[in-house]
């Protein structure tokens, strides 16, 4: 039984290892990089320490950089990740879509680092050393085909300007970046998702991101945004403002954004009296994380409202009206899951009519 025991738990240390390399190596800003096998797409974990490097070269006919590894199942694909380079390798082959040089010692892009590639489909650089003043943006705005574009954990201190328009993902978490050139969004219709969380933005002014028509996520977290930006394109669909200090919500705070369904404000520093009762009254709205935060009451919420987070606040009132405006048949909240742990409220607190209005609850927390 002993030696059973033993190897169960050697091969649980090598599950747990290797899962703990899968996490940081498909970090990419917070946001899984999901690929489609049926396009061809290649695997987003590092090649590093699962198959000899040598084998791919004693395998495949193809010419590799002698800094890199190309895998015969993925033709298109160039892993150059995780080898403490300068600089990205001369001559890469002209076949490559997919070019991985995450984590190494990359501090700026030539002009002529792409010269010979004209259908790069993803460009990944996270954890490198980029500035903003060693991006030559002509060696990008050639590249018609490029849709990934991910510069996660750098020195970037402003966003590149002269994008390639079919850009569809722009990934620049955790910079230094205070501005937005100008013009840096003007064509790019098709961008459906923008990380820009853990800068040092501090406002955004009217027409910074004007172009961005198709936008669907906008991460804006861990900044220094007092209050909620303004002129955020409408077509955002999950707003992401954790982690910053905002003075508090108006009513017209999120007046512009018709279809919003997912709305984080963690760890914020709102309280109770700075949130406006109609501030969240859109029917739109699917997910409201107000956790981490100083309320002291339940807020105002749209009855279509399904899930809400509120944990780690001082809440010591549940006003019923929060959730419903009245009670009926067919008046009711849609709300699943509500969570108050973490506040200065009991269960034996609710009123003793709420199960009328949160009538379709699946799990409460308190």
């Amino acid at each position: 039984m002993a030696p059973l025991c033993c190897v169960v738990l050697v091969l649980l240390c090598v599950f747990y290892s290797t899962s703990a390399t899968t996490v940081a190596d498909i970090d990419y800003g917070g946001v899984p990089l999901w690929i489609n096998r049926l396009l061809g797409e290649p695997s987003v974990v590092s090649l590093r320490g699962r198959i000899d490097p040598a084998w791919f070269r004693a395998n495949n006919p193809q010419t590799c950089p002698q800094q890199c590894d190309c895998p015969i199942q993925w033709p298109t694909a160039l892993y150059c990740d995780h080898r403490g380079l300068a600089d990205v390798p001369d001559r890469l082959p002209d076949r490559t879509q997919y070019l991985f040089l995450q984590s190494n010692n990359i501090t700026s892009l030539s002009s002529s680092f792409l010269a010979n590639i004209t259908d790069l489909r993803w460009l990944i650089l996270d954890h490198n050393q980029l500035q903003s003043d060693k991006l030559d943006l002509a060696a990008l705005q050639n590249q018609t085909q490029l849709c990934y574009f991910f510069a996660n954990h750098n020195h970037l201190r402003s966003v590149p300007s002269a994008l390639p328009a079919g850009l569809r993902q722009l990934r620049l978490a955790y910079n230094q970046i205070s501005s937005i050139s100008p013009g840096a969004f003007q064509n790019l219709q098709n961008l459906t998702l923008l990380l820009l969380q853990g800068n040092q933005l501090q406002t955004i002014t009217e027409g910074e991101l004007r172009g961005l028509l198709s936008l669907n996520l906008l991460d804006l977290s861990g900044n220094l945004f007092s209050s909620v930006p303004t002129h955020l394109p409408p077509s955002v669909q999950q707003l992401y403002l954790s982690n910053n200090t905002l003075s508090g919500l108006d009513e017209d705070s999120f007046v512009n954004f018709f279809n919003l369904k997912y709305l984080r404000l963690s760890h914020c520093g709102l309280q109770s009296s700075g949130l406006h009762p109609g501030v969240f009254n859109f029917s739109s709205l699917v997910e409201l994380d107000l956790s981490y935060n100083k309320l002291t009451t339940t807020p105002t919420v749209p009855i279509t409202l399904q899930y809400l987070y509120l944990e780690a606040n001082k809440i010591q009132e549940f006003n019923m009206t929060s959730f419903c405006r009245k009670v009926g048949p067919l008046s009711y909240s849609r709300m699943k899951i509500l969570r108050l742990d973490g506040n200065k409220l009991s269960y034996q607190q609710l009123p003793y009519d709420w199960v009328f209005c949160l009538r379709v609850l699946e799990s409460i927390y308190i």
